[in-house]
């Protein structure tokens, strides 16, 4: 699969500018069309927001000189969505189905953006069907996708997230294939995958790690600033609580402290 459809999520965020900065250099490289998504929702009757309406029209203009500076094939979907009770995520899903790539941002702590709710990579992540490229909402990105990481853990979500993100591997300078706490003792689950990426044109190096003390989510996060990693991929498990289908534990801390791109596919 190539990347010939990117949806990027706008907002109104500080934040905002990096992630559509990022999203058109990923359009250019791939040769991508893109689209930007700015979806407004609405849980209850009210009246329309003037200053919600002027922060859409601000996006808007930074979204269409940014990508016409670029040469990049773009497109501005704006969605007020008057449907009582239609949620942002179920928005961003609905277009992602005729997209490629998903750029979102990391959720804020305490961000006061009123059009993205808190946990929006997650519920993309598990309800579009598509990779979805979460971009930190602190720091800064000189590269992506030079140097990847990729947490192995043989099963259906960690092969998909491999296949999905068959683009960024073909394209990297590097690309780690590390297990963590494995234990099958003569078996190299991350050897095994390293010679069927070798298959596609992608030098890969397996590694083996022990968490120790720590969990595997900081186990990993430690690995990423020594070995410049600037880009994550990860399949995501996924359980049922209270009725509703949630990100595993590990997942949701990489989502929580993660300080490069993400991505994750269910």
């Amino acid at each position: 699969m190539e990347f010939k459809n990117i949806l990027v999520v706008l907002d109104y965020s500080p934040a905002c500018i990096a992630r559509l900065d990022l999203a058109i250099e990923l359009a250019k490289r791939h040769t991508a069309h893109l689209s930007g998504l700015y979806a407004v929702s609405h849980a209850f009757f009210e009246l329309k927001d003037n200053e919600a309406a002027r922060h859409a029209e601000q996006v808007q203009t930074d979204f269409i000189e940014r990508a016409g500076r670029a040469g990049v094939d773009a497109r501005w979907i704006g969605v007020d969505w008057s449907v009582v009770g239609v949620s942002v995520p179920e928005i961003v899903n609905l277009h992602a189905y005729y997209s490629d790539l998903i750029v979102v941002g990391q959720d804020e702590p305490g961000a006061t953006e009123k059009n993205i709710p808190q946990g929006l990579p997650e519920r993309v992540v598990l309800g579009s069907g598509r990779p979805v490229l979460i971009v930190p909402y602190a720091g800064n990105l000189p590269t992506l996708g030079e140097r990847v990481m990729v947490p192995w853990k043989a099963g259906r979500e960690s092969t998909r997230a491999v296949n999905d993100s068959m683009p960024f591997l073909q394209k990297a300078g590097e690309v780690r294939v590390v297990e963590v706490n494995s234990l099958l003792p003569g078996i190299s689950h991350a050897e095994m995958l390293c010679e069927q990426l070798a298959r596609h044109g992608v030098t890969a190096h397996p590694e083996h790690i022990v968490a120790g003390d720590i969990s595997i989510g900081d186990a990993l996060l430690n690995r990423i600033p020594e070995e410049g990693i600037d880009l994550l991929v990860m399949g995501v498990y996924a359980h049922t609580r209270l009725g509703s289908l949630v990100v595993g534990d590990v997942a949701r801390h990489i989502l929580r402290h993660m300080t490069v791109p993400v991505l994750m596919s269910h």
